[in-house]
This record gives structure tokens, sequence and C-alpha cells, in this order.
């Protein structure tokens, strides 16, 4: 079972799904060949469950529960990003070494597709019946922040569902996420940041490249890039970060124990501790900007007439996009760099820790005994932001064991998930449906 199981994933992962934003770009064949797929490799799954098609290749299921007062989403995605970077192995061929599935997909996220739909199946070939309806949401689009997940809440609005609680990918079973704690951290997304992108663009006359000018379009733009470096939002340290540290406390060394149990108390220390830890924990701590994509002159010996900068966004809970747009605003201190917003999504809001995440906890502590759950807040965007216009409990978490350099790996290069993790992904979506209440 466990083989045939693994056998699945690769499958999936051998189908190069890949977003674009250019919708000419898009190998529909692609997306065509891994539904044909899904129906060849979980077979009662199809003819069990009812299937509604969402956009162009997104999926909504239904498995009829002995009860629908409380239904439960469980979510996945099957698009997946653009290779990039020397690969050790082929991006889709689905190798195994070292005991490890590698491929782009494998995290993010055929591996929670193939986890889900293994789960159910196995389950169907015993005859279960969940407690609750339990929908499957597969989307099509969601690399590209697209619309297939919005219309499924909207199909699922429309048949009058409001879910339980919905789980998507998300946190994980995280190990050396945190300096000194060894123990491994089975986060849960209790939310997730904003994501929002600004488009930076200055003008000029342009010319030839033998007779510039001072301050055109590209010095402003390099300029606005470096004040905006210089002017990071206001760091912060909310609600769901204190709990995390509560409970990683009596995994600290020895001397940090009674600070983290009592972070409340310390915010601002805890705060500036953030900041320099690096990257990952720093996010935490506040909204961050990246400058993504530049653009200026077609040639070398040409002035850019225009020049362009696009700012990635994650919004921290408590601020919003109106005020990081005054804050930019600000920081570049340039009239003649026009900003115009791409995209913009506002923080989501944070779900309870009421039943619905117990049931999560105690799946992960039965699953992985030696991991400590606790909420995070999840600093990438999911389709599941979508889902909280019709649910209050929206979680994200899929359920492997991921190192720091695995995790690393997600929108990277060497993109691999362990054959044994992945295994005890399958049990831990089994063990939740088993165990959804009356």
């Amino acid at each position: 079972m466990d083989d045939r199981a693994v056998a699945k994933l690769q499958a999936l992962v051998r189908i190069p799904t890949v977003s674009h934003r250019d919708p000419q770009l898009v190998d529909t064949d692609a997306f065509d060949r891994l539904l044909e797929e899904l129906e060849r490799q979980f077979p009662l799954l199809h003819e069990r469950l009812e299937l509604t098609r969402i956009h162009t290749h997104g999926l909504l299921f239904r498995w009829p529960g002995a009860a629908d007062a409380r239904p439960v989403v469980l979510m996945a995605h099957l698009d997946v990003v653009p290779v990039e970077g020397e690969w050790q192995h082929p991006p889709f061929s689905g190798e195994i070494v070292d005991g490890s599935i590698w491929g782009r997909g494998t995290l993010d996220d055929k591996g929670c597709v193939a986890g889900i739909c293994e789960a159910v199946e196995t389950l169907l070939e015993h005859g279960h019946t969940p407690a609750q309806d339990v929908w499957l949401s597969f989307g099509c689009d969601e690399e590209i922040a697209g619309v297939a997940a919005g219309l499924a809440v909207d199909e699922l609005t429309r048949r009058g569902v409001r879910p339980w609680f919905v789980l998507d990918e998300g946190g994980a079973i995280a190990s050396e996420a945190f300096p000194g704690v060894g123990a491994p951290i089975g986060v849960v997304g209790v939310t997730e940041k904003g994501v929002t992108s600004f488009e930076l663009t200055a003008t000029g006359r342009g010319g030839h490249a033998s007779t510039p000018a001072k301050w055109g379009p590209t010095a402003r733009i390099a300029r606005a890039i470096t004040r905006l470096e210089r002017s990071p939002m206001p760091a912060s340290v909310p609600e769901p970060t204190l709990e995390l540290f509560r409970r990683m406390a009596p995994h600290a060394p020895l001397p940090l124990r009674p600070l983290m149990a009592g972070a409340e108390r310390i915010k601002p220390l805890l705060t500036r501790a953030l900041l320099a830890a690096g990257p990952e924990p720093a996010a935490m701590a506040r909204t961050t900007f990246a400058v993504t994509t530049l653009s200026g002159s077609p040639a070398l010996n040409v002035i850019a007439g225009t020049a362009k900068a696009g700012v990635n966004i994650r919004i921290m809970v408590g601020d919003t996009v109106a005020g990081v747009l005054e804050h930019v605003r600000k920081a570049i201190g340039d009239d003649q760099v026009e900003i115009s917003v791409v995209e913009q999504n506002e923080p989501s809001p944070i779900s309870p820790r009421d039943d619905a995440f117990e049931l999560i906890e105690r799946s992960i502590s039965e699953i992985f005994p030696d991991a400590v759950p606790a909420p995070y807040v999840m600093m990438a965007a999911t389709d599941a932001r979508h889902f909280t216009a019709i649910c209050e409990r929206v979680y994200r978490f899929a359920p492997f064991r991921m190192t720091k350099a695995q995790r690393q790996a997600i929108h990277s290069y060497d993109e691999h998930l362990g054959v044994d993790a992945f295994l005890d992904g399958v049990r831990w979506y089994r063990h939740l449906i088993e165990r959804l209440p009356q």
C-alpha cells in the first residue's frame, strides 16, 4: 500500500502543470493529463464522490457524511511554479533518491493533493463514511493568485455550505525552525499575511547614453528602491506568534525558557530578537517589501525613457493596504515616481483556537508525537484566504516533516519530500477524517 501511494505522487509530479499569468503560456494539455491521471490513480474517489468542475481545471468534490451540520473542506492546488536553478535531479522526474521523492510540486502542493486523495481512497476501500460532509477543493491557479478558489467559494455559497473548518497547505512539521529549539514544531497557520504588489514608475526624455542628465528615470527608481529598503514598516508581534513562543518555551535552551514562556511581557525584546535572527524570523514581525522586477532601457547605449520596479509586499496582521501605500509614498518622497497598485489583499482574519483547532492539534500529536503543535502567522499566500468569506475557522497546515533546506527549496530548486514523510502525511489526513466529530 505504501509503494502504491508513493507511485501515485510520482505520477502527479511528472506532469508539468505550470501556471503562468499569461494564459497563452499555460500548457492546458498538461492540466488535462493531470486530471486524467487523478481519475486513473484514485478511481473510487471519482466514482463515489460528487464532482463539480471549477474554472478551467479546478475540482470540487463532495463526500457525503453521516451528517452535514459541520462540513469540512480539505484544500490543495494542482499547479506549480516554473522551474529555475540547477537541480540535482530532473524537476519533473519524480525520482526517488536517498529516500526522497524529487521534483517540482512535491512540497508545493502535489504532496498534499496526493496525500488527501490517497487518504480518501483508502477510507473508501474500507467502507468508511465520514461523520460530516467532507469537501475536497483543488485549485488550478493558486500560484498566480488566480480565480479558481474564489469560484469554488461561490459554488459552496450557492449550495448554502458554511464549513465548520477549512484546511489548506501552509505550515508543516518544521525542524530547525528556531535557533536553539530542538523539537520540530507543528506550525498551523491561523492567519496569513496580505499579498499586495505595487509598481514604481519613473519617466523622462530618454536619449543617447553619451549625454546623460542627472536624475533620469533609472536613477529615480534606484533611489526609490534604496529609500524603501532603508524605511521598513514598524515591527510588532501578533498574538499567534506570542502563543507560538509560549509553546516552544519548554523546548528552548534553559536560559531562554522563562523569557519565551512570558513572551507577552517582553514583546519589545522579542520583536527586536526576531528582526535580528534572519529573514524568516524577521518576516514574522513586520510587513515586508521585496523588489522583484526591474525594467529600463532596451539597449546598453540608450537612456531609458521609462524605468519600473515591481514591489511585492506581505502585509502583517494589524497593517492595511492603505497604510502601507501611505508608508511607501512617504519613504520614497519623490512625486516623480508614480506608485500604482497592481494587486491588493488585506491580511486574513485570525482563526480561533477552539474545538476545530484542537482536533488538528490532537491529530498532529498523535501522528507526530515528537512535534509541538502551535499556531503561527503564515507569511506566504494560499487559496485559503478566499474561504474566510464563508468560514471563520481557516487553517493552513501540510502534514509533512520539512527541514530548513526543504522549506528553502519551495519555489526554488531541488524541491523534494521524504518518502516516509509523505506516507506519514497520508496517515495524518486519514486520521483527521476518521476523527471528525458527530
